[in-house]
């Protein structure tokens, strides 16, 4: 029996007159089913599958019951990833109305069953992506944030990895229309709207525009991909509105462009899947101290300084339009040595003298300010794992094959170098990675990226020993797919 597949999708989006809602949210529901096994895909418009703000750890069991008893799909078949959009304020209607129309949108889709040809394939988009985390001179990370500056350019050594390769998973009608377009791709959707309104953010427009170019009712479906550590390259621009439509459009483009060289045909489904325990973070203590060390360092290298900023600007600006001749016009100083005068050349010796040392506590000012930013994150997580009561967290690691194609996911914001590990030992022709799916552990960073000691690291529930549990599980899952299929 030929797959079968039916889609649909409901709006989301928060109905709080407080809030201005810029795009629409969605929960789009993908049903497949090869006669054998049913699986739902869930796109969700959203920061995260339960733990923050607005779904909470009891919504996706209550779904996924919910599924199982009315639909007959098994809760383990249910993959429900969060875009992980950012915006300011609840963006989604209240828990039970959440619930009751994203159960809708996948009652609607396992109605609409249709026959399906399935091909999976890969786009490319590297123009507008970044690694966030920058690799800085004394062998350590510098996470580039809203929440604090940047730092010196002369203190940026390099640059991470990122993961250009947008997955696409194509599902065509019998009659060869586009029925629907899974694509996972890496990257934080942070940028926004001007006006910092509630959106969907850059896979909305992507997804908007493949829908658009498509038509006939196919629907693109997002997975975020493993963009623990990378974010849009405008993301701290100050010179023009932040606006992330255009970084969506080229996305949507690129993936209609990959989309035209996938073939279609049979394919069949296979889900496994499995609970893992990872260990919660015990250093905490430890690394608040070397963070409070840091701190007073550089309290203690900061001097004192006649300038004042208003002093300070005139003076830097001045020193800096004419580096040869700052104090005056070139003639004063002819004029000075003619006479054997070394007052002008003393003077600048002394501003430049001033100058550096006020750029030296501004350096050290910034420093702080992250220090202080990372110390308050470190202990809310601390908090967070002595308030659980326990030594371990829950993981699922749930492994998808559809046709050529294998999807594994992890409910944490993993880095980017964690999923290009798995693709790399992946079996399988297309692999994709999906984060932010069936749950929320906040960020899973490789063990090697903890001595960088960027946000991702500070941000952080799990010990670092994390990773090697994890990949191995994911790893073993995408085997198990493998070695059933060739069974």
């Amino acid at each position: 029996m030929a797959m079968r597949a039916g889609v649909a999708k409901s709006e989301i989006s928060t109905e709080d007159p407080s809030m201005i809602v810029h795009d629409p949210l969605f929960a789009k529901a993908l049903v497949l089913d090869d006669a054998r096994t049913r699986v739902v895909i869930l796109a969700m418009d959203a920061v995260a599958i339960g733990g923050i703000c607005d779904i909470g750890d009891e919504w996706l069991p209550e779904l996924r019951a919910r599924i199982e008893s009315e639909l007959g799909i098994p809760g383990a078949n249910v993959l429900v990833n969060a875009s992980h959009t950012h915006t300011p304020g609840p963006m989604l209607v209240g828990h039970a109305e959440q619930l009751e129309r994203t159960l809708d949108a996948v009652r609607r889709a396992a109605e609409g069953l249709e026959e399906v040809a399935v091909g999976c394939g890969a786009g490319h988009e590297d123009r507008w992506i970044i690694n966030r985390t920058l690799r800085t001179t004394d062998g350590r990370g510098w996470t580039i944030r809203q929440a604090n500056p940047c730092p010196p350019d002369d203190e940026v050594a390099g640059l991470g990895p990122i993961d250009p390769e947008i997955g696409i998973i194509r599902v065509d009608r019998a009659d060869g229309s586009p029925l629907a377009v899974v694509y996972n791709f890496a990257c934080h959707p942070l940028v926004g709207v001007p006006g910092n309104y509630v959106t969907a953010n850059f896979p909305g427009f992507a997804s908007e525009v493949i829908e658009g170019c498509l038509g006939g009712g196919a629907m693109a479906l997002f997975l975020q991909g493993t963009g623990g550590d990378v974010t849009e390259v405008s993301y701290k621009d100050f010179d023009h509105p932040r606006d992330s439509a255009p970084m969506g459009r080229m996305l949507g483009l690129r993936t209609l462009e990959a989309l035209g060289g996938i073939e279609t045909g049979d394919a069949t489904l296979d889900v496994v899947s499995e609970t893992i325990r990872l260990p919660r973070r015990q250093d905490s203590d430890e690394r608040i101290a070397e963070l409070e060390e840091e701190q007073r360092a550089l309290l203690r290298s900061m001097v004192g300084m006649t300038l004042n900023f208003r002093s300070f600007l005139p003076l830097f600006l001045k020193y800096q339009l004419n580096p040869e001749w700052p104090a005056d016009y070139s003639w004063r100083y002819m004029q000075a040595q003619a006479r054997g005068s070394d007052e002008l050349t003393l003077l600048d010796e002394l501003n430049r003298k001033n100058l550096d040392r006020y750029l030296h506590n501004i350096r050290a000012m910034e420093k702080l300010a992250r220090l202080q930013s990372n110390i308050g994150t470190l202990q809310h997580h601390k908090r967070l794992n002595e308030e659980s009561g326990e030594d371990t967290l829950e993981a699922e690691v749930m492994g998808l094959r559809i046709g050529d194609c294998a999807i594994v996911t992890s409910p944490a914001e993993l880095l980017v170098q964690v999923g290009l590990n798995l693709k790399a030992a992946s079996p399988h022709r297309w692999t994709f990675i999906s984060p932010f799916s069936n749950g929320y552990t906040h960020y899973g960073a490789p063990e090697e990226d903890y001595d960088l000691c960027g946000y991702e690291t500070t941000e952080c529930l799990l010990d670092g020993s994390w990773h090697a549990i994890y990949e191995q599980a994911a790893k073993g899952v995408l085997q198990r797919l493998w070695e059933r299929r060739e069974g």
